[in-house]
């Protein structure tokens, strides 16, 4: 049985990352400079009051939802549907930001096209939309083989998002989110850390379990997508994750847009360069554009790193249906077991 504790660190942490970024979104880094967020503000872009979350935490939940009645594909669409069309797990009753490639692809589903071939596989339809709202996925898929993961990956962000970048990013994000749930433990007879990785000024515990699991995934990703027939043109793409140290590169070098290679690296480099899940989603709203998905998606696994205990309460307090989040969670940990 998957553990309440973990779920809920998951679920929360995207949540408060979302509501940190929402009031911001689409603020030039330039602004965000002169304007930091430092604590749980409102309004801002849509005028909503303080802990409201957006479409991150929605079809996030919604995957929750439909996880808990088993892993069905139909049964996930069939919540996206209803979050568009009928606000359902919305904070305040109201659909307030959709993305193009998201909304392409419920008018598909509504005009009966399979699930798994309702998102888009256009070059130019790779946003951010799948992997904003993968992550609970992990729980479901932490046990199974590999070539069994990446085909559950596929499928769940090929509702929204079929191209195979948007796939590969999703099952970067999901596979970094299965070693940090392992624990350091049971990876590192795969790979072990030198000092050499050190970070100045950092030297929380977490920090040599987060660089263990980015060297594993170094080790283990390019050589399993190979094999998977994916064009090495597309496992390029993220060259900067798999070859690189990108906790060494500078803020500049850093983008935060709405393009899900940007988001995945962007959230990677916050994580690896903090320590705290405060710092982590503060950092992320604070690069500035796509603020809500970037702090959303940094903060489900700066959550999952540092427990539902380090995220702030007084960000907590203010969150939006904060007691039905946690009954979501309580709820899936109920229904959900490991195979």
């Amino acid at each position: 049985m998957a553990k309440a504790e973990e779920i809920k660190s998951v679920l929360f942490g995207i949540a408060t990352g979302d509501a940190l970024g929402v009031p911001v979104e689409f603020r030039s880094r330039e602004y965000m400079k002169e304007n930091p967020v430092k604590r749980m503000i409102g309004y801002g872009t849509y005028n909503m009051p303080p802990g409201t979350w957006s479409d991150d935490s929605s079809l996030t939940f919604c995957l929750v939802e439909a996880l808990n009645g088993g892993y069905e594909l139909n049964l996930i669409s069939k919540y996206i549907v209803k979050w568009y069309r009928n606000s359902y797990w919305t904070a305040r009753g109201e659909v307030f930001d959709v993305g193009n490639t998201t909304r392409e692809a419920i008018a598909c589903l509504e005009s009966g096209v399979e699930p798994s071939l309702a998102g888009s596989c256009n070059t130019t339809s790779n946003g951010n939309g799948s992997l904003m709202r993968i992550l609970p996925l992990v729980f479901h898929i932490k046990n199974k083989p590999i070539e069994e993961r990446f085909e559950i990956t596929r499928q769940v962000s090929s509702v929204t998002h079929g191209h195979i970048r948007s796939v590969i990013a999703c099952f970067y994000y999901l596979e970094f989110s299965r070693l940090l749930l392992l624990g350091k433990d049971q990876i590192s007879g795969q790979y072990q850390v030198s000092g050499q990785y050190q970070v100045s000024g950092q030297d929380h515990i977490s920090w040599r379990d987060k660089i263990l699991v980015y060297r594993t995934l170094q080790m283990e990703l390019p050589r399993f997508l190979s094999k998977m027939s994916i064009e090495s043109e597309e496992i390029a793409q993220f060259d900067r994750l798999l070859k690189e140290n990108i906790y060494e590169r500078s803020e500049d070098q850093i983008k935060s847009t709405g393009y899900v290679l940007h988001t995945l690296e962007a959230s990677i480099w916050c994580l690896l360069t903090t320590g705290s899940y405060r710092e982590a989603v503060l950092k992320a709203v604070n690069l500035g554009y796509d603020t809500d998905t970037t702090a959303s998606v940094t903060g489900g696994l700066a959550g999952l790193l540092y427990g539902y205990d380090d995220i702030p309460k007084e960000w907590i307090e203010i969150l939006a249906r904060k007691e039905d989040i946690e009954n979501l969670a309580d709820r899936l940990a109920e229904n959900i077991t490991y195979k």
